[in-house]
């Protein structure tokens, strides 16, 4: 049988840029009621908080709030995140794509945590990660900007053209698209029909991730399905 990533199927990379939530980490039940306890407290309708998945918190609270409350609310939506890891999990076949190219340096996770969350989310998986984690304590402009992913490029010494990223959210791939990288969608989070991308998966376990010459080769798992 063919493989499962179309266009990507075969093709080599000098790395792979992984998104953590949604991606590589199970939080969305986490998320979900940490914003809603935020929503609560800033007195926003929790129904504005629809469409934001991916986009980093300052991004949020921008949209939503005016600005002279926008850095207390960015504090306070970090202090309950932090606090709340209960339930976190790691995603199928993230381990095996972890396994397979971090001790390479063949990889790089580009999250909209910051660093604080991010760090918190790892501890309370255990999920290993790569040398280069870019967060959005790292960048002045997060995702749907592709800085997440230029920076995580630059400090694995590749161009990010040569580079595929790993998506769950919308946001994230348009952040890709405009760093001139190619694109793997998982439909972990969003419907298939929402996520514009090379090629769509249903988790990383569809997916190989093996290191070749210094490089990335990816093809899809064949299955008797």
């Amino acid at each position: 049988m063919p493989g499962t990533l179309g266009p990507l199927d075969g093709r080599d990379f000098a790395a792979v840029l992984f998104d953590m939530d949604g991606t590589l980490i199970d939080s969305i039940p986490v998320v979900v009621r940490s914003w809603l306890r935020w929503a609560e407290e800033e007195g926003v309708d929790p129904r504005r908080l629809v469409g934001f998945h991916g986009v980093p918190a300052r991004g949020i609270a921008e949209k939503l709030l005016p600005p002279e409350r926008v850095d207390a609310a960015v504090e306070r939506i970090e202090a309950i995140e932090t606090a709340d890891t209960d339930g976190i999990t790691i995603l199928p076949g993230a381990l095996a794509a972890l396994a397979a190219l971090a001790g390479d340096d063949l990889c790089a996770i580009a999250t909209s945590c910051t660093r604080v969350l991010a760090d918190a989310r790892i501890v309370a998986t255990g999920l290993p990660v790569p040398r280069v984690v870019v967060t959005a304590s790292d960048v002045d402009r997060g995702k749907p900007h592709p800085d997440p992913f230029l920076l995580a490029a630059q400090r694995l010494g590749v161009d990010p053209a040569h580079c595929l990223v790993v998506e769950d959210a919308p946001g994230g791939l348009e952040a890709a698209r405009a760093a001139g990288c190619a694109t793997l969608a998982v439909t972990t989070t969003t419907e298939p029909a929402d996520l514009v991308a090379d090629a769509v998966v249903a988790t990383l376990a569809d997916v190989r991730f093996a290191p070749a010459g210094g490089r990335v080769l990816v093809t899809g798992v064949v299955t008797d399905a």
